[in-house]
């Protein structure tokens, strides 16, 4: 990434990576966006899986479910990038960036908070999009088939070993961002899908995590519990910070009043700069 491209980058970047699929990426994604929206912000989000679009469908439904319902809802200023058909890898790597460029210049300009939701695989736009963040957030569910990708551990001790294949991407492109601009990566790793029942492995992966941390330099926070409430919202676009809202009617149950409290308890520990 060029001096000229980050130059072009008023917004504040937030970036929801993570290699590997149903993690929670783009549920996160869209309620940060909510979040924003919510609390007056201007806010740009990017899809760069253009294959799936699970953001670029949400935010659909979202508008779909509004204009069925007249009723006026905060929406983000969306794009969607699909990967380059270009013959060559060299020629294919150079239009992605550029579009990504041309689009993040795009979107800031008119937007305090830009959200990235990557592919859930590595590709040349997942590290481009890496290589952009301001904050980085990679949700993982509460297992060691997802911490599998962030570290190594022994599987006797439960010792950290090292890094894995996810957090040297991260690295590379932290290294990027350093030597582009001085700047840094904000890395967040937070947990979703967590059980409500104290369990060992829980415990355990709580502990390898909080060393792997330490080790090589990320924030944990707080994530989203195992509740049905997150995935029954996709169809209609909605999120749970939008349920109050003027011709939102949907009877709010102890559960969604738990689930709107750990979006808020993600929101803080982001501690996302005040964009004026």
């Amino acid at each position: 990434m060029s001096d000229e491209m980050r130059a072009m980058k008023p917004a504040h970047i937030i970036v929801l990576g993570n290699e590997k699929g149903g993690s929670g990426k783009t549920t996160t994604a869209m309620h940060i966006i909510a979040h924003l929206l919510h609390a007056g912000y201007r806010v740009g989000s990017i899809d760069l899986d253009g294959r799936q679009r699970s953001l670029t469908r949400y935010v659909e439904n979202r508008k779909a479910w509004a204009d069925a319902a007249n009723v006026n809802l905060v929406m983000p200023d969306h794009a969607v990038i699909v990967r380059s058909t270009l013959g060559t890898v060299s020629e294919a790597n150079a239009a992605e960036e550029a579009e990504l460029a041309g689009t993040i210049s795009r979107l800031s300009s008119a937007n305090d908070y830009l959200v990235i939701d990557c592919p859930g695989s590595d590709n040349n736009l997942s590290r481009l999009g890496h290589a952009h963040a301001d904050t980085l957030i990679t949700p993982m569910n509460d297992s060691f088939v997802d911490f599998d990708l962030l570290g190594r551990v022994d599987p006797q001790s439960y010792k950290v070993l090292g890094p894995s294949v996810y957090s040297e991407m991260v690295w590379e492109c932290r290294k990027r961002r350093a030597v582009s601009d001085g700047g840094e990566i904000d890395w967040i790793v937070v947990r979703n899908r967590l059980s409500h029942v104290d369990a060992k492995n829980k415990r355990r992966v709580e502990a390898v995590l909080e060393t792997l941390a330490r080790r090589i330099g990320f924030r944990t926070g707080p994530g989203f519990g195992e509740r049905v409430i997150f995935r029954e919202m996709f169809p209609s676009g909605l999120t749970l910070l939008d349920l109050r809202e003027e011709g939102v009617d949907t009877q709010m149950s102890m559960s969604h009043v738990a689930a709107r409290a750990e979006v808020r308890a993600l929101a803080e520990a982001l501690n996302l700069p005040v964009v004026a």
